[in-house]
């Protein structure tokens, strides 16, 4: 996306901001160790999660050709790609080689690699498996201001597309908005998009922000809407104004095990996720989340697949939201 020029998009909000504590803490990933961050996760005791569902289960549903998931981890070897010691969990390792075979498992053989807190700043994990894939992953990275240019540049040319930010409490402590507005900035200037994570139930503060930003962002996981509140949710009706109504925002349509209240098969979630799709079929992009950190009811991804038709039944809707969407916003080669 060509940046537009940038403003002080955030002046006005930011007072509101301060006075929720950043939204009980502007986290971990991109801002939890810069100026003004707390050190939470470096006092409290690290807790430890479980890992995915090792046996994934063949779907029904089979994707198309060139299908993506835009939203998924990989976690060490610890050996070799160290956990950071501000992480706000310690996770089981989910290597590269587990990636590979879920994917073979699903049907999907292109992937975006968002690196997770537990990673810190150091993007390896990401550029590494990016760089053995053969142009079939592009990844998005923790970034702080620390970097320089040319350190962004670098990312860039290893395939990173974008950066992301998440606001929840417990990824991390109070970061600084204006540290964040210069980030936004910085990445404008080099054509990457930003990933936002939001706490729940804060979207309707966010919209002034997020409309203001002066480049593509994406949300994670719908908004991190509940769907134990219903279709008539004020928080989910704003993220869908906010989605009808600004070119930028892009909703990823994952976590949807996060989202139920009834748990699997998730079914719950499902008109949620129809209705953004229906909202901005252009707009929508589907991921996976594997190895799912932190959730109440672990998924099998072969289920979450089986998801896909219930959601999005038509054989056009379904290509956009796993294959043309995707090329187009991490830049992969087109697969007519």
């Amino acid at each position: 996306m060509t940046a537009r020029p940038v403003r002080r998009y955030l002046d006005h909000e930011e007072t509101d901001m301060q006075r929720r504590e950043l939204l009980m803490g502007m986290a971990g990933l991109g801002l939890s160790t810069l100026p003004g961050a707390g050190h939470a996760a470096e006092d409290a005791a690290i807790p430890t999660i479980p890992g995915p569902d090792p046996h994934t289960r063949t779907p029904t549903f089979k994707p198309p050709a060139g299908s993506v998931d835009t939203h998924t981890h990989i976690f060490g070897p610890a050996a070799t790609y160290p956990f950071s010691p501000k992480r706000p969990y310690s996770p089981p390792d989910a290597p590269l080689e587990l990636f590979r075979k879920v994917h073979d498992a699903i049907g999907v053989d292109r992937a975006v690699i968002v690196n997770a807190t537990v990673h810190g700043f150091d993007n390896r994990v990401v550029t590494d498996a990016i760089s053995q894939s053969g142009g079939r992953y592009k990844g998005v990275a923790n970034i702080n201001n620390a970097m320089s240019d040319d350190e962004l540049a670098a990312l860039g040319k290893a395939g990173i597309r974008a950066c992301r930010f998440a606001f929840l409490k417990r990824l991390g402590g109070v970061g600084d908005m204006k540290v964040f507005r210069t980030l936004v900035d910085r990445v404008a200037t080099i054509g990457w998009h930003v990933d936002i994570y939001l706490e729940a139930g804060t979207i309707q503060e966010f919209v002034p922000i997020l409309k203001a930003l002066p480049v593509t962002y994406v949300i994670d996981h719908m908004g991190t809407i509940s769907a134990a509140k219903g279709l008539d949710d004020p928080d989910f009706k704003a993220l869908l104004e906010l989605q009808a109504s600004d070119e930028k925002c892009w909703v990823k349509i994952t976590g949807l095990e996060r989202a139920s209240a009834s748990g699997p098969p998730f079914h719950d979630a499902v008109p949620f996720a129809q209705r953004l799709i229906d909202n901005a079929a252009d707009r929508v992009i589907w991921g996976t989340d594997w190895p799912h950190p932190n959730v109440k009811f672990m998924p099998n991804d072969g289920d979450l697949v089986d998801l896909i038709p219930l959601y999005a039944p038509d054989t056009a809707i379904q290509r956009k939201l796993l294959v043309t969407n995707p090329e187009r916003l991490f830049k992969f080669e087109a697969r007519s």
